[in-house]
Parts: C-alpha cells; structure tokens; sequence
C-alpha cells in the first residue's frame, strides 16, 4: 500500500485496533478521517475538541509508537477540529498540534538505610514513607527545545544548553550559567535541558529549584537540625538546575552551603546549570569563591529578540493554540511589543481574550487599541543600578559615593533613599538591596525605609525630594 494519508492511516488502524478494546477502537478511532500527509506530519480530523484532549490523554503514545513504525521516526500528528456545525453557524476549522511532551520522571534515590539514632535523609520536596526517595524534577513540560524559538538572540546559550542534554557532565560547559533580562527564555531554556537530558538518559535524576525555595527548604533544615540531609539531598542529583541565583545574594549561610554542594556535584563528574539575572562579574553580595567557580564553565546571555524571532514565537503560539491571526496583526504585535518574550505572548493572550469576549474579530484595530493600553499601563521594570543613579544624579553626586564608608550627610541620605526606592518599585529581596548599595545587611535597608518614612511625614523639604525622584523614575 502507498504511502499517501489514506494508506498510512489504514495501516495505523490495523494496528490501532490490536492494541486496544474493540468498543474504544468503534468509540474513538473509527470516526476520525485522515485528511493529509506532508513531511511526515499526518493531519486528521476529529468530531470535537473533547475528542481531541481525549486522544491525547488517553491514547497518545499508541498513536504516536504506531505512527513513527509506518512513517518514520520524524513523523508528527496534526488535529483538524471542525467548529460552529450548529444551525444558522458558519462551520470553521481549528488546527491543534499533537502535544509530544512525555511524563518526566526520576527513578528513585537509594538512600542509607535507617540504622537506631539516625534518621534517614530527608527530601526537602516531599516527606518520604519508604526508603526510596521519589524526586519530582519539577520540570514544565511544555518548556521544551522544540517550543523554544531560536534567534541570534539567543543561539549560543541554546546550542549550548542542547550540547549539555547530551552529555551532562561531560562538556567543558560545566556549570553552564545563563544570564539575561527578565522574561527573555532563561527558565524555559533551563527546563528544556532538564526535559532532554531525561529523553536522553532516563536513569538519571534532574532537579530543577528556585533559589528562593532553595533557600527556604535550607532555612527549615536548620530550623529542624536536619542540615546534613539536605546536603546529602542535593549531592546526590546528577543535573541540579538552579534559577535566579543572584537571590543568594547577602545570603552567607546558604552561599556556603551551595559551595558545598556544588563542589561535591562538579568534583563527581554531575551537571550544574544556573541562571541569572546579571553575568557572574556583576553579582554584588556573593562570595568571591563562589563567583569563582561560576567561571569555570560557560556563561551565556539571552539578548531581546529581533523582530524575525518575535515573529516566529507569535507564530508558534497562535499554531499551538490552534487559532489563526494574520500576518499583518502579528507583524503589528510583534513590531511595538519589544522588551521580552512574556510580554510578548502576554500582548497575544490580550487580544485573543478581548477578541472572544467582546465577539470581536481580530483586526489591526483592535491590536492597536490592547497595544496602547498594555504600554501605557505596564511599569517600566527598573533595576537597582537604574535607580541608584537617578538618586545620585538628582544630588550631583558620584554614584560610587553610595559604595563608601563614607558618614557624611547628603550621602548617607541619598544612600537611605536608593535603598527606599529599590525596596518600593522592584523585587529585589532586602539582602540583594543592602549589597548592592553600600554592601549593607537587610537590617540596615529596614533602617532606611524607616528613616526616610519618618521623613517624609515630618520634613516637607525632604517630601519634596522624594516626590521629584519618584517622578524621574517614573518617566
């Protein structure tokens, strides 16, 4: 029989119909009709998005074993669901992509054994009831390589990430640190070699953790004198993946824990891949040895996308969803949202949701209209730097008088105000706020809001200060 989408689907069915009961192939197979076949991607329609979701849940690794044995191990799905077939209702399509993200799993940790006096190790994710530790990779498993766009913003830290996939542990680009902006792909980049790896060698167990719920878990081990678990813990993932490492910073204890940790993984031959906000020569508040050992390897930025990789990432969006824009209203998009990715998907969903709800088509107009709502809504995401500078600027001072000892008057107030306004207009943790300026502990950034609150309330000349840098800073 040939290879066209009626003979390949026949044969899938011969299949199909071994391997499952017969009242589920008449229910659920049967119905389909298979539409195409181009590039080793088979499209075929289904009755409804129920049966769809259904298919994919329930039936999608024999549809997809089944395929690649006919067509070959590039070969793809594609749903075509047929809408609005009620009377007085023009019927439409909606194409849906075949989801192709498998459940990712750890195999279990073998642990010492509890002996009297010593308790077993502790899993800082879950309480264990047995021996064997069950290890959540706590990985998306939408972030894979395939939905990650690539541009020549970002081609070095993917080729890189990939090349890690494949033989973590093993590559000079160990640790692999990668650094960029908010909202430019650092975590889905660091899921997506999570995701590989796991493809690639299942026998190997993948964590990935937020410094902030590292540090959590480290503070509650210490709390409970189980400190030593949860360094065992960690020494014994093959690829730890740590997002947002500049939170560590001012964090003495856990920064030494960490360069324990990292130590024992880097020395056994284990992969480390971190994820930041800054390279490693900018991090302010963290040890120098640990600032070190982030060098070793390969550190690699995610830039803003060019306008072609904002074109293809809204393109791969409205495919996945299963709806159909223009070219013209993405190019619209995709020409005005410049700062990031999350913006950018975030600016679709907008449009998409007002499109729904109001029953409106999406048209340039309507683009433009969410367009200048969500720029003119949405703060400008203002850095620590940022801010200490129009401080400084605003009292013609060097900015690197807020780094000195310095007890003079006017500095020591300009230091106090970068510290209230860094609290106040970004995310940055107290400890990160103190060793950026001046090289304080958080104690000391709680001072300053404290004073500059007092301030404000009984100096109007001092109120004055602080409204005219708040409106800089706002421009």
């Amino acid at each position: 029989m040939t290879n066209t989408h009626l003979g390949v689907w026949e044969r899938c069915l011969g299949v199909i119909r071994d391997n499952v009961p017969t009242i589920s192939f008449k229910t659920w197979f049967e119905p389909i009709v298979p539409l195409r076949i181009d590039n080793q991607v088979l499209t075929i329609q289904v009755p409804s998005p129920f049966f769809y979701e259904y298919l994919e849940e329930q039936y999608i690794d024999l549809l997809r074993k089944t395929l690649r044995k006919e067509v070959g191990q590039d070969a793809k799905l594609e749903y075509v669901v047929v809408m609005g077939n009620q009377a007085n209702s023009q019927p439409y399509t909606v194409k849906y992509p075949t989801n192709n993200n498998p459940k990712i799993q750890n195999k279990p940790l073998n642990v010492p054994l509890k002996t009297e006096g010593k308790p077993s190790i502790k899993n800082p994710f879950i309480i264990p009831g047995i021996q064997k530790l069950h290890v959540d990779p706590q990985l998306k498993p939408d972030n894979t390589f395939d939905n990650f766009v690539e541009g020549e913003c970002n081609s070095l830290a993917r080729a890189a990430g990939y090349a890690v996939a494949q033989n973590p542990g093993g590559t000079a680009f160990n640790p692999l640190m990668i650094f960029g902006n908010s909202g430019l792909g650092k975590t889905h980049l660091a899921h997506a070699i999570g995701i590989q790896v796991k493809e690639q060698f299942p026998d190997k167990v993948v964590l990935y953790v937020n410094a902030n719920k590292f540090q959590t878990q480290f503070t509650e081990a210490t709390r409970n004198n189980n400190r030593n678990d949860f360094l065992h813990f960690y020494q014994m993932i093959d690829v730890l993946i740590l997002d947002d490492v500049q939170e560590f910073a001012g964090k003495e204890k856990t920064q030494e824990t960490f360069f324990h940790i990292f130590n024992h993984l880097h020395q056994s031959g284990k992969q480390l891949i971190l994820t930041s906000d800054k390279p490693p020569i900018e991090l302010k508040g963290m040890e120098q040895r640990l600032l070190s050992r982030f060098k070793w390897g390969l550190t690699a930025e995610l830039l803003v996308p060019d306008f072609e990789t904002r074109m293809e990432i809204l393109k791969r969006k409205t495919y996945k969803d299963g709806i159909e824009i223009s070219d013209e209203v993405l190019e619209y998009i995709a020409s005005h949202i410049t700062n990031n990715v999350r913006e950018l998907e975030g600016a679709l969903v907008s449009l998409l949701a007002q499109s729904t709800l109001n029953k409106k088509e999406v048209t340039i107009e309507l683009a433009s209209d969410m367009v200048n709502k969500l720029v003119k809504s949405s703060k400008r995401e203002l850095s620590i730097d940022y801010i200490s500078k129009v401080v400084c600027d605003y009292f013609n001072l060097p900015v690197d008088n807020l780094q000195t000892k310095t007890r003079k008057r006017e500095i020591v107030q300009a230091r106090q105000l970068a510290m209230y306004f860094s609290k106040s207009m970004t995310k940055s943790s107290l400890a990160s706020i103190g060793s950026q300026i001046g090289n304080k502990d958080h104690a000391t950034v709680l001072h300053a809001c404290k004073t500059v609150n007092n301030l404000i309330e009984t100096d109007k000349n001092f109120r004055n200060f602080v409204d005219e840098i708040e409106k800089k800073l706002k421009m």
